[in-house]
């Protein structure tokens, strides 16, 4: 399966009081992602506080996500640098219908080095039935995708393609002339446009919770004054903590019923954007 051109918005996950998945939550979210023309939604992804989701919870979360939206690409975000706890998850998401894991680098062993890492993912993809999207955010990982590393997953049949979170506008042209015929999504929303003029197929946005809609239809119309519309709504959403902001704002456009957070992070704060959906 492939993945259609389009906004994969990076979903928060919901709680209850009680510690809980809000599950009512994420079908409030599912249904508004849906209705602004999005294409899918990761799951347990960054802004999904996927690290401090148990397993099981993951499990439980993209078998909920992938029944209640079947219309949706559903993409199951895998942060962990236990191997087996990786492949376990990518069986998990296949057995659910999910078009995709979102596979972030092992980030506990610093000592690690370029080639270990690149036989770690390639285990994943071997033993993954789901096809892998591999996800590069040296911000969070401290490790970084470079060329001569992409090219040595390039050639795997169940490499899907990849996201870049990393804010480098150089990855751009890299990315695409390392993975052609790759499916390419960029986390940095005031990329996107490049990223599109370069041939990448759209973004996995944490902005996107807040502002599908528009996002959706700047990747529809590449339209360049929507998009500098926009952009100071993106550069307030970024500046400001996440997952926190997105989800407190989302409560107060009442899309989920509460903001909270798992520890370690604190609650976020409603803050003002100059646009919304």
């Amino acid at each position: 399966m492939s993945l259609p051109d389009g906004v994969y918005p990076a979903m928060v996950t919901p709680f209850l009081p009680s510690g809980a998945i809000d599950e009512a939550g994420v079908v409030k979210l599912l249904a508004w992602f849906r209705a602004a023309g999005c294409k899918g939604a990761v799951i347990a992804g960054t802004n999904g506080e996927g690290p401090s989701l148990s397993a099981i919870e993951k499990r439980d979360l993209v078998d909920l996500a992938c029944r209640l939206a079947p219309e949706l690409a559903i993409i199951l975000g895998i942060a962990t640098p236990s191997l087996n706890e990786a492949t376990w998850l990518s069986k998990q998401a296949a057995r659910s219908g999910a078009a995709a894991i979102l596979l972030m680098a092992p980030s506990y062993f610093r000592e690690a080095t370029s080639d270990g890492v690149a036989l770690w993912f390639r285990a994943v993809l071997d033993a993954s039935p789901a096809p892998v999207l591999v996800y590069n955010f040296p911000q969070r990982t401290g490790f970084e995708f470079d060329a001569p590393f992409l090219a040595s997953l390039a050639d795997h049949s169940n490499l899907l393609g990849a996201k870049d979170s990393s804010g480098k506008e150089g990855n751009l042209a890299m990315f695409r002339q390392v993975l052609p015929g790759k499916r390419l999504y960029v986390g940095n929303e005031l990329l996107l446009l490049k990223a599109l003029d370069a041939g990448w197929n759209g973004t996995i946005s944490g902005a996107a919770n807040v502002v599908p809609r528009w996002l959706s239809l700047i990747v529809a119309d590449r339209d360049e004054a929507k998009f500098e519309f926009i952009r100071p709504t993106i550069e307030t959403l970024r500046s400001h903590p996440q997952p926190g902001t997105n989800k407190a704002l989302l409560a107060e456009l009442g899309v989920i019923d509460h903001n909270l957070v798992r520890l370690p992070l604190l609650p976020g704060v409603v803050v003002p954007l100059p646009v919304s959906d």
